[in-house]
């Protein structure tokens, strides 16, 4: 899609943070070496500007304009700073200081050592790479908050859908080869043993706490989360509501010090301890044994899905009845267990589909079905799935005809874009801004410089 229809607001980069005690020292129009701009009480450092543009440049962007790039960071910036006065967005730091923690320790676990992770991601240690993926979530939390809170009444009628059509038809590209897709998903069934198995080795390791081994330790051993492992199954701030449920009952009905016995979740089987409570805000440890399926309880789960593949194409069953019916996909299964596309609508380009089920799917036509296969979720969990082709679609040049829904969505985009403009330049007015000289020559789209204020 083109640049101008496009939502360009950029939520976040690796950045690196100033102290509280150095933000407080700051006076309005005060600029110390690396601040590029001040927006508010919010500060964009130079080293977010060179860093948001080499993280496009990695995933591919050919933009180079860094003076586009300040734009969205000082755009959002000024989203965020309205978002921490707005009573009605809730303050989620602590949740969010937990969250980056638990990133780090699952970013460390795809490196063989902290040391190969920190020279991949260019950091200097840990503690600076933990406060730069906390200020990308803060400013991601806030920035969309508000963005919604502004957008939230957004809408465009038939006709608006028409007018946006027909005044960028010229520029709108044209649609590559697509599929709408849809699935049944399970999750393989541990049998009975297999989940003895899991419960008798966590209450071996309860065991050996109790007999004087510290749950640090053991999490650090045993502990299958790759959030929490490396900090000895520590998770700080949690927020109640934040944790599935099994694990939250059981947390929150222990003493602190106390230890769970072993508790069932999506996840697979924990033991927890409380460490401290107050109010809805707590801290645990815990030790998790994934439900990890072997070869045989797959085999049995695929078995299963191929007997319900047998029903569709008797035309015992539809496709739709049987998504609703044995689907373990809450996205899908409501829905006929079609499978969302990025942008919003069902269509899938067929170069983006992942590799596991482009290659179940070589050689399958509209209404095929492929056997049961096995795939991994998002989580990283083990699935069993089967996928039909509802629906074919060759490349074309988008039109109302064929691509209403899409057209639909890209004309409600630019009308919330056009909301938020609108709320940005009402705040500029009454919100302190300063950009550094080195950016003088910029030709922003937005009136940052308050160059009609001057006049």
């Amino acid at each position: 899609m083109i640049n101008k229809l496009k939502i360009t607001f950029l939520f976040g980069v690796f950045v690196m943070l100033f102290s509280t005690n150095m933000k407080s020292q700051l006076k309005q129009g005060d600029l110390i070496d690396g601040i590029a701009a001040v927006i508010g009480d919010e500060i964009v450092l130079e080293s977010d500007v060179n860093e948001q543009m080499n993280y496009a440049k990695q995933q591919g962007a050919s933009n180079t304009d860094k003076c586009e790039f300040l734009e969205n960071l000082i755009n959002n910036k000024l989203l965020v700073y309205e978002a921490k006065k707005d009573t009605l967005i809730e303050n989620r730091s602590a949740a969010i200081k937990e969250q980056a923690n638990a990133k780090y320790n699952q970013l460390l676990s795809q490196f063989p050592d902290e040391k190969t992770m920190l020279t991949a991601y260019k950091f200097r240690n840990g503690y600076e790479m933990k406060n730069a993926i906390e200020k990308i979530d803060t400013d991601t939390y806030y920035g969309q908050a508000k963005y919604q809170r502004v957008t939230d009444k957004a809408d465009v009628t038939p006709n608006e859908v028409t007018d946006f059509y027909n005044l960028y038809k010229a520029q709108l590209p044209e649609i590559k080869d697509e599929v709408t897709l849809a699935q049944i998903m399970t999750f393989p069934k541990l049998t009975e043993a297999h989940k003895d198995e899991l419960i008798n080795k966590l209450k071996k390791i309860k065991a050996d706490i109790a007999g004087g081994e510290s749950f640090e330790s053991q999490a650090r051993i045993y502990s299958e989360d790759p959030g929490s492992a490396a900090n000895g199954g520590l998770m700080k701030n949690i927020s109640k509501g934040q944790m599935v449920k099994p694990f939250e009952a059981a947390a929150l009905n222990l003493q602190e010090g106390e230890i769970s016995d072993p508790v069932e979740s999506e996840f697979g089987y924990h033991i927890i301890q409380l460490i401290k409570k107050s109010g809805k805000i707590y801290d645990a440890r815990h030790i998790l044994l994934m439900a990890t399926p072997t070869e045989d309880e797959i085999k049995t789960a695929k078995k299963k899905l191929d007997s319900i593949r047998t029903l569709i194409t008797e035309g015992k069953i539809t496709f739709k009845d049987a998504a609703f019916k044995f689907s373990e996909d809450k996205k899908t299964k409501f829905n006929g267990g079609v499978i969302p596309g990025a942008d919003g609508s069902n269509k899938i380009e067929r170069e983006s589909i992942p590799g596991t089920i482009s290659y179940e799917l070589a050689g399958l036509n509209k209404d095929d079905i492929t056997t049961a296969f096995d795939d991994e979720d998002e989580r990283k969990r083990k699935v069993v799935k089967i996928v039909k082709i509802e629906e074919v679609i060759p490349s074309h040049q988008i039109t109302l005809e064929t691509d209403y829904d899409r057209i639909k969505q890209m004309a409600l985009n630019k009308k919330r874009n056009e909301m938020v403009e609108k709320f940005v330049n009402s705040k500029l007015p009454t919100t302190f801004i300063s950009i550094d000289g080195r950016y003088d020559s910029c030709q922003f789209k937005g009136n940052w410089k308050k160059e009609a204020l001057k006049k």
